[in-house]
């Protein structure tokens, strides 16, 4: 009977130590590959989804343990991106505008720029168009959901034109199309920047 145990022993030992040169020699290895690098697709993102002259566009993830709040978070996100973008934008096309044409009080015209184009900014806002959007499950079973949205920098441009041209003080010197030329080179110097 002691030798059974003897050999059980011997036996047990020799798993414990193999188990454990195993482990050992396993990360010696991975420790040892220089470059391990997974490259993971992040979807809906890209130079497809940059900003570009003709639109505003934004990307971002939402991850939750349901689909649908999921989703709600990845579209929300992007939408605080693309108003972040299009309001910093705006305010130098207004800024670059405003100073270019000769107006008696400036500052209370652009403080009037600024109003109504943000106004009309977040009504656009409903008007986004959605260029991707993917749902994943995770290993730790919540939702993922990417996406990818887009608005059109002339639909915008146009709608603050409207808005600006119903404002009794500012339709007397308001040039639309001279408006337009500004925004359109701000949208370049915006695609340079992304």
């Amino acid at each position: 009977m002691k030798k059974n145990y003897t050999k059980i022993s011997i036996i047990l030992i020799s798993l414990a130590i193999m188990t454990i040169s195993y482990s050992c020699k396993s990360t010696k290895e991975v420790a040892q590959k220089p470059g391990d690098e997974v490259i993971i697709e992040q979807y809906c993102s890209g130079p497809e989804y940059f900003s570009d002259n003709e639109y505003i566009r934004a990307n971002d993830i939402g991850e939750s343990m349901d689909l649908s709040t999921s989703k709600k978070k990845a579209y929300s996100s992007a939408r605080a991106k693309m108003a972040a973008d299009i309001q910093i934008m705006v305010k130098t096309v207004n800024e670059n505008f405003v100073n270019s044409r000769e107006y008696d009080n400036v500052e209370e015209v652009l403080e009037k720029f600024q109003s109504l184009t943000y106004e009309v900014v977040k009504q656009q806002l409903n008007g986004i168009r959605t260029l991707c959007e993917k749902v994943t499950k995770t290993t730790n079973n919540t939702f993922r959901t990417y996406v990818a949205i887009e608005l059109a920098g002339d639909e915008l441009v146009s709608t603050i034109g409207a808005k600006i041209s119903k404002d009794a003080k500012l339709k007397i010197d308001f040039d639309l199309e001279q408006y337009k030329k500004t925004f359109n080179k701000q949208m370049e110097e915006f695609e340079k920047e992304n």
